[in-house]
């Protein structure tokens, strides 16, 4: 799951759940996210990639590169 890119869904910000779609297993799972950086923001529609995975469906995410 680390390192894998997916798609904010849901807003994620300072004290906000979020929430990502991440392709797994030839689909898309719906995810928690959190930033792995406290003060950081993601738009809807923002790419992220997933810092830490946190058992069933929590990731830590930050800006994707491109």
């Amino acid at each position: 799951m680390v390192g894998k890119e997916g798609r904010v869904t849901g807003r994620i910000g300072p004290g906000l759940v979020g929430e990502v779609m991440i392709a797994v297993r030839g689909g898309a799972e719906a995810f928690y996210a959190h930033p792995v950086n406290p003060g950081d923001e993601f738009a809807v529609g923002q790419i992220i990639v997933v810092v830490e995975y946190h058992p069933p469906r929590t990731v830590y995410v930050a800006p994707a590169l491109s």
